[in-house]
């Protein structure tokens, strides 16, 4: 959160995804809690947090000390409203959250809003999550959610794994055996002595949670998790619509070929599922990494920490997602690195998953299937393991959450300068600017694919200096093809015509 220490702070202040400022004067001008404080409560909540400072008046983008006459006054009619479960679902806020800042002589009130969690969202207003009444923080704004959006937010809420519902009328013949032949090879390589190994399949699912009967109502069949890791395609995109994999390995000049070097998706000439994604895509990240030559005994030993990191990262993406969301899963190799994008929001916020230490995965049952068989770590370190095995080595790592064109989380995992992909040097910063109007077209191409692309992030997609992407961002901009939708951490690019 901001720490607000002196009257220069003040100056600073911009309104953005984590920060509102409103005037909190009321009608008589002693301090009254605006009406429109608990759409923005609401929004913070159910996105990442943020601070509003009340008795703050805005002329022409300044901002003024107005000050709150009575502190106290609203102090007490702000945790009376917190309270109250008509006004707004859940108090999240402590006493040590609302604070007076004295400036200029006069008070204002400092209100930290956390991120609430999953099982305390969605944060709603008016006794019903539905019909408007949720919001989520876009840019500077707060925005109604849409009831599917909510509904989702409900679901996540009151189920801790995702995967393990029962799906009626599915069974055996939805299953493609192969891929339940691989994983039980698999399986029994890792443990040949294994009791579970002498189970018939549909024994076997059972103890793996890819087949659940429910005590009390006594229904059997497919959970989720089995459909998704062994299922047919058809059958797959009969229980959930939306589910989709792709894999794409594009070349440095994608932007404005649009064409990729090797695609995997779901095509009719393999299973689709799960499973055989993460076999088929594993090798292809991992095909052009060197492997020293290390031998443990008398072994050669053919891994190393960056082949563990992306095998982490491929296992974590396809644990996380929400597969009812309306984006794909989508890997992406390319020369600076690697790109991974799960639908479904962070359950957990970015830092903290990004330390370890806290695990709430969307699809447990998955989660334990792939751990089956050696692959991904449980108690929140696996991204632990991701963030070492290639922060360690020198190279950038990025996690972020974004809600545009619709909730997901993005995994970017790029070379070091001089590692795969290098970036261009100042020299050859200067000689690209013959061809600006080509880069121009390849920064407004990806740009139009994903609005919330940060310059450093154009920079590395694009194999040139952060400096040159500035220069071309200034370009675009005056000539009216690029515009900046809200501030530099938390807003978009909107491209013109």
């Amino acid at each position: 959160m901001i720490e607000f220490t002196a009257l220069d702070d003040l100056s600073l202040l911009r309104e953005s995804v984590s920060l509102e400022c409103k005037l909190a004067q009321g009608r008589d001008g002693k301090g009254a809690l605006p009406d429109d404080f608990w759409p923005t409560y609401s929004a913070m909540a159910n996105t990442d947090g943020g601070i509003v400072i009340l008795g703050v008046r805005e002329r022409k983008g300044q901002f003024e000390v107005a000050g709150i006459e009575n502190p106290d006054k609203l102090r007490t009619e702000l945790f009376n409203h917190l309270n109250n479960r008509q006004k707004v679902s859940v108090n999240l806020l402590r006493d040590e959250d609302v604070r007076a800042w004295p400036v200029e002589g006069k008070t204002l009130l400092v209100v930290e809003i956390p991120r609430a969690r999953r099982q305390q969202r969605p944060v709603y207003l008016r006794g019903n999550p539905l019909g408007g009444h949720t919001y989520r923080r876009l840019h500077e704004g707060d925005r109604p959610l849409p009831d599917e959006d909510v509904k989702r937010m409900l679901a996540e809420q009151v189920e801790d794994s995702r995967d393990e519902r029962i799906l009626p009328g599915y069974g055996l013949d939805d299953l493609h055996l192969e891929s339940l032949r691989a994983y039980r090879q698999l399986f029994a390589n890792r443990d040949p002595s294994h009791p579970w190994n002498a189970l018939a399949d549909q024994a076997f699912l059972r103890q793996i949670g890819g087949w659940r009967q429910h005590r009390e109502t006594g229904e059997a069949g497919l959970t989720l998790a089995g459909l998704l890791m062994f299922g047919q395609w058809s059958s797959i995109t009969e229980a959930v619509p939306l589910c989709f994999l792709d894999y794409q390995e594009r070349p440095a000049d994608y932007a404005t070929t649009v064409q990729w070097l090797d695609r995997i998706v779901p095509d009719g000439t393999w299973s689709g599922n799960v499973f055989d994604f993460y076999r088929r895509v594993v090798g292809k990240l991992t095909a052009d990494i060197k492997v020293p030559f290390v031998l443990k005994g008398d072994i050669r030993q053919d891994d190393t920490p960056t082949h563990k990191a992306l095998r982490e990262a491929l296992v974590n993406t396809l644990v996380h997602a929400d597969y009812t969301g309306r984006i794909s899963v989508l890997v992406v190799k390319e020369p600076a690195g690697f790109v991974l994008r799960n639908p479904g929001g962070l359950r957990v916020p970015a830092q903290q998953a990004l330390q370890g230490g806290m695990s709430d995965c969307r699809n447990r049952t998955m989660q334990q299937m792939f751990l089956m068989i050696g692959l991904g770590e449980r108690a929140g370190s696996g991204m632990s393991r991701i963030v070492h095995g290639w922060r360690d080595l020198g190279h950038e790592l990025h996690l972020r959450e974004s809600y545009e064109p619709h909730e997901h989380s993005v995994l970017e995992m790029f070379w070091a300068k001089g590692r795969g992909a290098t970036l261009a040097s100042e020299s050859s910063e200067e000689s690209s600017e013959e061809s600006s109007e080509e880069t121009g077209k390849k920064i407004l191409h990806l740009l139009r694919e994903e609005p919330s692309l940060t310059a450093s992030a154009l920079a590395r997609r694009l194999q040139l200096t952060p400096r040159a992407i500035e220069k071309q961002l200034a370009k675009l901009k005056a000539q009216k093809r690029l515009r900046r939708i809200g501030p530099n951490k938390g807003g978009h690019w909107e491209v013109g015509e």
